[in-house]
């Protein structure tokens, strides 16, 4: 499922199968972290980086995929390291038990 941030589905990638076309732009990364119980930030640019502080200050873990380095003392827990997509879903979905739990 891809959660769109323009008002068409037509920008969605090949990997999805369900788009929603939401038309509210960069305020779709509230929706996409309040509706995950985990998140994975992959690459990206500021609207990855914007996903990665919602979903922290919600409380959602993140998994990091060669995407943002945060290195701040204060917060060791911001990304959860991946070095492939696979480790990335492995450790997002044991989380995610933990989490229903």
């Amino acid at each position: 499922m891809g959660i769109m941030a323009g008002d068409t589905s037509i920008d969605a990638n090949p990997y999805v199968q369900i788009a929603v076309a939401t038309g509210i732009g960069h305020a779709r990364n509230a929706i996409i972290v309040q509706s995950a119980d985990v998140v994975i930030a992959v690459g990206g640019a500021y609207g990855t980086l914007s996903e990665i502080a919602l979903a922290r200050a919600c409380g959602r873990p993140v998994i990091g995929l060669e995407t943002w380095a945060l290195n701040d003392p204060r917060h060791p827990d911001t990304l959860i390291l991946a070095t492939t997509p696979a480790e990335a879903v492995e450790r997002a979905l044991r989380l995610a038990e933990q989490a229903r739990s």
